[in-house]
């Protein structure tokens, strides 16, 4: 059994995406933890989408330093976690639906923190103002912290790269 731990270690480390920009983690423990990461900032997208707003606030820790100002024109600020699910909540609900992807995730750890780096790609969806659809493209900031809760999210930053389609969807609240 020992043996068989040893060569799927091997293993985890050879197929793992190798980051030019760092070191590589080392490790059991540093494996889990940069998966435990990367799973939280993918699941933040699919509680989200499937609008699970209990499951969504549980990533997170009780206040969140947020930026979504290239989206929102809003300024970064620290909030109460549940005022930002309260929010996405208010806008993603009933007839309005949204798809979240993210891709190409760079994790640094140091100790207890962790950073998450992504590119993503999201669409909104609502019918009822011509073009049913808007979408964004941009990169995704996660920062973590590791407790006796596991890792939670303290930081969340969306830089907008692209945006099209109708704004209506975009502003517009599900109903």
């Amino acid at each position: 059994m020992n043996a068989l731990r040893h060569v799927t270690f091997a293993a985890g480390l050879a197929l793992a995406p190798v980051d030019a920009g760092g070191a590589e983690p080392t490790g059991w423990q540093a494996l889990a933890d940069e998966r435990a990461v990367i799973r939280i900032a993918d699941a933040i997208d699919r509680a989200v989408d499937a609008q699970d707003w209990k499951l969504a606030r549980s990533y997170f820790a009780d206040y969140v330093a947020a930026d979504f100002s290239s989206l929102s024109g809003q300024p970064a600020a620290t909030i109460a976690s549940d005022d930002l699910i309260g929010a996405w909540a208010a806008n993603l609900k009933g007839s309005k639906t949204s798809l979240h992807l993210r891709t190409n995730h760079q994790v640094a750890i140091e100790g207890d923190k962790a950073t998450v780096l992504s590119n993503g790609y999201a669409w909104n969806g609502m019918e009822g103002n011509a073009d049913p659809l808007w979408e964004v493209w941009g990169t995704y900031e996660h920062h973590l912290t590791r407790s006796d809760a596991g890792w939670k999210v303290d930081g969340f930053t969306f830089r907008m790269t692209h945006e099209r389609g109708n704004p209506w969807v975009k502003a517009t609240p599900g109903q």
